[in-house]
């Protein structure tokens, strides 16, 4: 664990003194001579120790009169780990930040979704992370306004009103003070610094962006499970790319993800530009972007069984979600069937209740349907058994009214409670709703018989209860021992597309 890292000076100090890419995002350098804030890897020379200071976000720099490097570009390194794998309130807190809801809703908004007041949440941001949600907020509108400047020919004013400025007042002066740079000077460096020129005339609302990562990333089971489980309509792998539908605030999106060695390629194409930020992050979590592998893989390697996994394919990531609702829906659906079959009834479904979209590039035809539509529903069309029939009702009914939330704000302790309390939820269900969709980095499957067989083959125990036993020395990081254990497997979901 690495919480609070930015006050330990001296590894502080070690890691930007070596340029550790692994620590890019987990805290941020200030230099006083210069007034700039650097992530750790700055390729500059290291400032001397006694001119730097040490910040847990980017925000902070920002609050403390920083300005963002022009080299290292810290405002684009991936995101801190902490948030993937915390759940309290502060954790919470920054995964609806990254989601947009600050901009949305303000921080009374923010406040209400956590069930906490606004001054409690204010304090705990400002205690850890030196910037409250504001500021927070503001920094991620500034990124935002970075990647619009940088990868589209919008004109500048609605590059603000799309990253979420009040006034293009507020904009200028925001990016200035950031960047150092005025808008028309930012977009100005891009040619000239990236050497790939924007195209001269984009498709309306398309943007070209490169998702960053920490090293190393095994794409394998990353983008094979999400192929080999798509949903026929609303996701596709195409010309190298996983593609997919997007539900957003303020419109929808299609999305193509392509892995590189060093980056992900991501060509976003919205109807409303103001949904770029929540896009982005929700993409970042699809393929668990923010995840620290060397973290993960380090521990797990400590267990001689699962080494050699390791070893041979590190940088393994959970295949996530962008809609916990909708994934709650498809675990269901895929209750005791094929994953063809779970393809076959959630098509159906999209087909059905799922809102039309056009895709002139490939063959994306919808939207995954609202909890509200398929309450609407008549059960009777649902070719299943009744008891499943139950749970699907059951489920989308308490997702419609509200009485479940299984989004980013979500408390993962009582998602599963609330679950399992639903009728045909038992152990596996509820277990890979939360790997998938409530993002627990700890959560594990030792009832499934992919896990089973590989804990088999290894020499592992086999039976949940011994296996659980046994996985508790991979705590706090059970659900990549799943990925690790599953690839073992010829299953179509660990091999890469082509």
């Amino acid at each position: 664990m690495r919480n609070g890292m930015h006050t330990d000076r001296e590894r502080c100090l070690r890691a930007v003194q070596s340029k550790d890419a692994r620590f890019d995002g987990w805290f941020f350098t200030a230099v006083s001579t210069t007034g700039i804030y650097c992530r750790p890897s700055c390729p500059v020379v290291a400032p001397k120790p006694e001119n730097m200071t040490f910040h847990p976000s980017a925000a902070a720099c920002q609050q403390a009169g920083f300005r963002a490097c022009k080299r290292c570009r810290p405002d684009t390194s991936p995101g801190s780990p902490e948030w993937n794998h915390r759940a309290d309130l502060v954790a919470r807190a920054m995964r609806l930040v990254a989601d947009g809801v600050v901009d949305r809703e303000g921080v009374p908004g923010l406040a209400a979704r956590l069930g906490y007041s606004t001054r409690q949440v204010e304090r705990q941001l400002l205690a850890e992370l030196g910037a409250g949600p504001l500021a927070l907020a503001r920094a991620q509108r500034a990124q935002t306004a970075r990647l619009l400047i940088e990868t589209s020919e919008l004109p500048m004013a609605d590059v603000a009103f799309a990253a979420g400025f009040a006034s293009v007042r507020t904009f200028n002066d925001t990016v200035r003070e950031v960047f150092a740079l005025s808008p028309s000077d930012l977009r100005a460096r891009v040619p000239k610094k990236s050497g790939a020129p924007r195209p001269a005339s984009p498709t309306a609302g398309t943007l070209h962006l490169r998702l960053p990562f920490r090293a190393p990333l095994n794409p394998d089971n990353l983008f094979g499970h999400l192929a080999a489980t798509g949903v026929p309509g609303v996701e596709e792998w195409r010309d190298g790319a996983f593609r997919r539908t997007l539900r957003l605030p303020y419109g929808h999106g299609i999305v193509a993800l392509t892995p590189h060695p060093d980056h992900i390629g991501c060509r976003l194409t919205l109807t409303d530009l103001r949904d770029l930020t929540v896009a982005i992050s929700r993409c970042r979590r699809l393929l668990d972007l923010d995840a620290d592998p060397v973290a993960v893989d380090d521990h797990l390697r400590t267990d001689p069984q699962l080494a050699p996994l390791v070893d041979k394919a590190p940088g393994r990531r959970v295949p996530r979600t962008v809609d916990e609702a909708e994934f709650a829906v498809r675990a269901v659906l895929g209750q005791q069937v094929s994953t063809a079959a779970a393809r076959t009834h959630a098509a159906r479904l999209v087909t059905a209740h799922g809102d039309p979209v056009d895709d002139p590039d490939g063959g994306l035809t919808h939207l995954f349907p609202t909890p509200e539509a398929l309450a609407a529903l008549d059960p009777g069309t649902l070719a299943m058994p009744r008891t499943r029939r139950t749970t699907f009702t059951t489920l989308v009914r308490h997702l419609a009214g509200g009485s479940l939330h299984l989004g980013v704000e979500s408390d993962w302790a009582e998602a599963r409670a609330r679950l399992l309390s639903l009728p045909g939820f038992g152990p596996w269900t509820v277990d890979v709703i939360a790997l998938r969709a409530l993002g627990d980095p700890d959560a594990f499957l030792p009832t499934d018989l992919g896990v089973r067989r590989a804990a088999r083959e290894l020499g592992l125990p086999s039976t949940p209860a011994a296996l659980t036993a046994r996985a508790a020395a991979w705590r706090p990081w059970r659900a990549y021992a799943v990925q690790y254990l599953w690839a073992t497997d010829s299953h179509p979901i660990n091999v890469l597309p082509t």
